[in-house]
């Protein structure tokens, strides 16, 4: 095996010599950055998730890492995700109480089995599957997940015990009807960690906002009274990702398999977003089919060290490219840097309340909520803002892993609905034109070559276009105008029912005493009529390779005596014919 299918394989052997003195201290302080930002991001998120805090730092050591060395982005950070946080609830909750042994036990099951797709999807080499699902979808889902979230954290901000598992109306009409068990000191606690969060990052995103607003909350909490009148998260275990062994039972793969490809679709769409927003920055050429391998060994493996899903962190990448990361060493240093503030950290957390860590969630679900963006899709495309409205709704009214797909199938739609309507235009060449240029008929009225119908088609000639593009030709065929060219420089891809349809088309103006003639197709396109033998039975010779050499070829085999009584003499070819001069006959003369 040579040294370039070992770096395909092990991509980290194409970056990891090259690191040096500069880049390791560049990482370094990049990677203390991000333990810093993550560790209460991490904590926050598996509380979305419905597991224990600990969890989302045990997917921030292992989860980097991995992505680190077998990814294609060099800046990205992987791990806990708020979006991902909550699918995550949403897919397990329904088969085991929130933060159960069966829970976490369902929990990393799922990040197993996400992981395995992502990898098939990887090693199939279908990086560009994340393409079907359009920026709008995201957008969509991101929106609704976010007021899903920060709905979600209003128990833990007014310390009410709203039944698990409620949706946005069950929990309003709830708190509604028992404002009586609001906790105000949990309130207050709450409103003061999310403002000062909110405030030190209008200040400057470098500073640990988050990490800051926490530490108040918590000495705001233990001022007011601390646990006796607040809920706390309670000490985390200061230790190593423990070994864990998933449930690979069929009976659990099959009941978490639809949501677990939702899952895998979700984190990979998430992490090719940031590693291309970032490549245009570095300058970096990214590969999707790694990163789709780097994300499924990430989300694989630590399945089995007690993590669960993660994918790329827009917030925690920004951050890494800001402190200045030259190579992938940075999302690791961030990994074992975390687990050293861990030890230093984790006993205080024991006075940190609920309701500083759900103000904090909240604001985080308000900041995943793109108003520019969804303003701009608004005013850019109705289609594109029903796709943005029923992604948004079905976010928030049914399953998470179904308005993934009813986004996708709704944006699929409205794409295949304008791609099967293609434009067919009527065009002639302009004589006031010293170079006869094409114009389309719609924009000015011109004069007609009697013998030749020139149609000019824009789109792709495939199964969902045939209908459309034959009732368009039909309507413009008449009896004089036998012979039709048909100007294909704006076609890109024709498939076995386009060219079924031509060679119909081409024995349906013979039976007319015509002939069909194709011009400007692309050899690209011509493919399948080449292979299937459709371009035989239209007759090579009636391809051109552009408008001027087909009209040259065809007024040579137009009918002579009608181009002679012609008045039209729209081709420069028309002058050379010499035009019938009008008979005087004797009936016609008057004596005088």
């Amino acid at each position: 095996m040579d040294n370039t299918q070992l770096k395909k394989i092990f991509p980290f052997l194409e970056w990891l010599p090259k690191a040096n003195k500069t880049s390791l201290k560049a990482d370094f302080i990049a990677g203390l950055t991000g333990a810093v930002m993550v560790l209460p991001q991490g904590v926050a998120f598996a509380m979305v998730a419905g597991l224990p805090p600990i969890f989302g730092l045990y997917s921030a050591m292992i989860m980097p890492v991995i992505a680190a060395l077998f990814g294609s982005s060099r800046h990205m950070v992987t791990g806990p995700a708020m979006a991902i946080s909550i699918v995550v609830f949403s897919a397990v909750s329904q088969f085991a109480p929130e933060g159960s042994p069966d829970f976490i036990r369902l929990a990393l099951s799922l990040t197993l089995l996400t992981g395995i797709f992502q990898l098939g999807l990887g090693l199939a080499r279908m990086g560009a599957f994340v393409n079907f699902v359009s920026h709008v979808v995201i957008v969509g889902f991101t929106a609704g997940a976010a007021i899903l979230i920060m709905v979600g954290q209003l128990k833990q901000i007014f310390e009410m015990p709203v039944p698990s598992g409620s949706t946005i109306v069950e929990t309003f009409i709830y708190i509604f009807k028992n404002t009586h068990q609001i906790n105000w000191i949990a309130v207050l606690v709450a409103v003061v960690t999310a403002g000062l969060a909110f405030g030190l990052k209008k200040i400057s995103s470098k500073i640990p906002h988050l990490l800051i607003a926490l530490i108040a909350g918590s000495f705001l909490g233990y001022l007011l009274g601390g646990g006796s009148v607040l809920r706390l998260v309670g000490e985390l275990p200061t230790q190593l990702p423990p070994f864990s062994m998933p449930d690979i039972s069929f009976k659990t793969l099959q009941k978490l398999g639809p949501n677990a490809f939702a899952l895998a679709l979700l984190g990979l769409i998430e992490a090719a977003a940031i590693a291309k927003s970032i490549a245009t920055k570095s300058g970096q050429q990214i590969n999707s089919n790694q990163e789709f391998i780097g994300q499924g060994l990430a989300n694989t493996i630590g399945a089995f060290f007690s993590s669960y899903a993660g994918s790329g962190s827009f917030s925690r990448s920004g951050i890494n490219v800001t402190a200045g990361a030259r190579t992938p060493l940075s999302a690791i240093f961030s990994a074992l840097l975390l687990i050293l503030l861990l030890f230093f950290v984790g006993p205080l957390t024991a006075h940190l309340p609920m309701a500083a860590m759900g103000g904090i969630i909240f604001l985080v679900g308000y900041n995943l909520i793109d108003v520019p963006g969804i303003r701009t899709i608004i005013k850019a495309s109705k289609r594109q803002s029903v796709v943005l409205a029923i992604t948004f709704l079905s976010t928030m009214l049914l399953n998470l892993e179904f308005a993934i797909y009813i986004g996708m199938l709704f944006s699929l739609f409205f794409y295949l609905r304008r791609t099967s309507k293609p434009r067919l235009k009527v065009l002639a060449p302009d004589p006031s034109d010293v170079l006869r240029k094409f114009i389309n008929l719609q924009r000015k009225d011109l004069q007609q070559c009697p013998q030749l119908k020139i149609l000019r088609l824009d789109g792709s000639l495939f199964f969902g276009a045939v209908d459309h593009v034959a009732a368009q030709v039909l309507d413009h065929l008449d009896g004089t105008q036998r012979n039709i060219l048909l100007v294909a420089s704006g076609v890109n891809f024709i498939d076995v029912a386009g060219s079924e349809w031509l060679v119909q088309l081409s024995k349906r103006v013979a039976l007319n005493g015509g002939k069909l003639y194709i011009a400007g197709l692309k050899l690209d396109a011509q493919e399948t009529l080449i292979k299937g033998g459709y371009k035989a039975d239209i007759g090579d010779d009636r391809f051109f390779p552009s408008k001027r050499e087909a009209i040259e070829s065809i007024f040579a085999q137009l009918d002579p005596d009608i181009c002679k009584k012609c008045t039209a003499r729209i081709f420069l070819e028309c002058d050379q014919v010499e035009p019938i001069k009008e008979q005087i006959r004797l009936s016609d003369i008057k004596p005088e």
